[in-house]
């Protein structure tokens, strides 16, 4: 009855937070997956009451189980992999800072990019010969390039026009990394601004990429909204790990 109750209750707990993602701009329809976790968790729920394990086959029972250890280990591997870097502050004086794009919208930069903007003007000021490549083309519904929306923002702060390099062709982590490195002279020193729950596969990339001392500066990010960027980014590590293997 106790596995009973606590399936019932997350299941209302992953229902309600994904109404609340649904109806508080999440951005986009990644939200949909906290309720296929609630009717996975529910139809569990319902099985165990109705004590349904019982009448299936042992071998099925087996790679249920499988299934549930080898999401259970790479969850928690990946989310550790993730917080070890939620944190990370770069050295100073880095030759160059890249800043990479998240969404623009009409009013300007979304909140998450404003996170990686405030972190990189922080930089910038306290480190006077740092040049920021701003990194993001412009997505179907974004009113400009995702670049030029940081640019204008970094600008209106104070951050000097000739400070600022824009990359403004990028669609994808990988290519805000790869097309960022042609503004770049070899061998400098760069570091990485992206939000906390991204960093780590940011610096993954950026590695693969071939800029193996890129160093990690982590901005920070809303608290609300992480549980579902930590779902997200363990789903988004999978695909990577895949295709690096492929």
């Amino acid at each position: 009855m106790t596995a009973v109750i606590i399936c019932i209750l997350f299941t209302v707990l992953f229902a309600c937070y994904g109404f609340w993602m649904s109806e508080n701009g999440s951005g986009t329809g990644f939200f949909l997956i906290w309720f296929v976790l609630a009717a996975l968790l529910g139809g569990c729920a319902a099985i165990t009451f109705l004590d349904g394990w019982a009448r299936l086959p042992m071998w099925m029972l087996w790679i249920l189980r499988g299934i549930l250890l080898v999401f259970v280990v790479s969850f928690v591997i990946i989310e550790g992999c993730i917080i070890s870097q939620m944190h990370a502050k770069a050295d100073e004086n880095l030759d160059y800072i890249i800043v990479l794009g998240a969404q623009v919208r009409a009013d300007g930069p979304s909140k998450v990019l404003k996170h990686r903007l405030n972190t990189a003007i922080d930089y910038l000021e306290k480190n006077p010969e740092t040049i920021c490549i701003v990194s993001g083309g412009q997505g179907y519904n974004e009113p400009c390039t995702e670049a030029q929306a940081m640019a204008d923002y970094m600008e209106a702060v104070g951050i000097e026009k000739d400070r600022l390099i824009l990359e403004d062709e990028s669609k994808t982590t990988e290519q805000n990394i790869k097309y960022s490195k042609k503004y770049m002279k070899d061998g400098a020193s760069v570091g990485i601004i992206t939000n906390d729950f991204h960093m780590f596969r940011a610096i993954q990339i950026t590695k693969g990429e071939g800029l193996k001392s890129a160093k990690a500066i982590a901005a920070g990010s809303n608290p609300l909204y992480l549980p579902n960027n930590m779902l997200r980014e363990y789903l988004a590590e999978w695909k990577y790990l895949i295709r690096s293997i492929l």
